[in-house]
């Protein structure tokens, strides 16, 4: 049998119930509105409604990662268990959560010598980072080793695609992921840009598309052109929106009818209070098996 946690963040942004259901763990993360500080616990405690409507009022959102004494706390009680853990933490290209989790791996160690303790930079995010977790999920439900888990992780974390669009840049600029003048111009030429995630784990701009409707076509150009057999993709995909369910839901409707060979149907997640502490309502995001991500 083989006896070890599988968890994630919350940043992975997957529902509690999807969590439970595939049986991992997660640890919180932390976020602040107008100063106060409040735990990304998926919704439980502030319904995402009402997070994004708040963000739309201007109540400033600020994020904090997880500290190393965090996750010492939080592993502790599985390893006291006799359970060995693996752990995947949001991409060290836009967090430190990932280098406080070594920090704590190193101490648990030292406590707790008999123990299996993996660390992985998934080099991912949202929802991306959820599917990544999916697919480790089936391989631990086959049997496989904790250490074989491990390694398919870290073999095939670049494999995971991930897209973003958004028709609101209000919170790009106030992050400073765009200029003010590129917000304003966007703004006014009605201008949606499209990201993805390289191969270290950062967003970076790749199109400045005009209109909403035509943004929602190239995101899905995209996926035809990355995808892992093209149009005949045959794996999970995921869509996570911040407060755009009608813009994710055509999104999906696309994606399904230009793949009929998916692996189920497309599921939409919400993107959760940390990554939308950065992005804000309207942006929605497509995930998907392909080619090795590059720079």
């Amino acid at each position: 049998m083989n006896d070890f946690i599988l968890c994630c963040g919350s940043t992975a942004d997957l529902s509690a119930e999807r969590l439970l259901e595939r049986n991992i763990q997660y640890i919180p993360f932390h976020y602040y509105m107008d100063g106060v500080q409040h735990v990304d616990d998926l919704g439980k405690s502030m319904p995402y409604s009402e997070f994004y409507a708040a963000m739309v009022r201007g109540v400033v959102t600020k994020t904090s990662q997880i500290n190393a004494d965090e996750y010492e706390r939080f592993f502790e009680p599985f390893l006291k268990a006799g359970k060995d853990i693996l752990y995947v933490s949001l991409s060290s290209g836009i967090s430190g959560a990932y280098n406080s989790s070594l920090i704590a791996q190193s101490a648990l160690k030292e406590k707790y010598p008999e123990r299996k303790i993996f660390m992985i930079d998934s080099l991912g995010a949202s929802s991306g980072y959820g599917l990544l977790m999916e697919s480790l999920a089936d391989l631990r439900d086959e049997g496989k080793s904790i250490e074989e888990v491990a390694a398919w992780a870290e073999a095939h974390k670049l494999n995971v695609h991930h897209w973003f669009f958004s028709t609101d840049l209000t919170y790009y600029v106030r992050g400073g992921r765009i200029s003010k003048a590129a917000g304003w111009f966007g703004t006014i030429f009605n201008i949606c840009p499209l990201l993805n995630m390289d191969d270290k784990g950062r967003l970076i701009p790749r199109k400045k598309v005009r209109t909403k409707h035509k943004v929602i076509r190239e995101i899905v150009n995209a996926m035809e052109a990355t995808a892992e057999n093209g149009i005949e993709y045959n794996g999970r995909c995921y869509i996570s929106q911040a407060d755009c369910m009608e813009d994710a839901l055509a999104v999906k409707n696309l994606v399904e009818e230009r793949f009929p060979a998916l692996k189920g149907k497309v599921r939409i997640f919400d993107i959760g209070t940390t990554i939308g502490s950065h992005t804000g309502p309207g942006t929605v995001a497509l995930f998907f098996y392909g080619k090795t991500r590059a720079e």
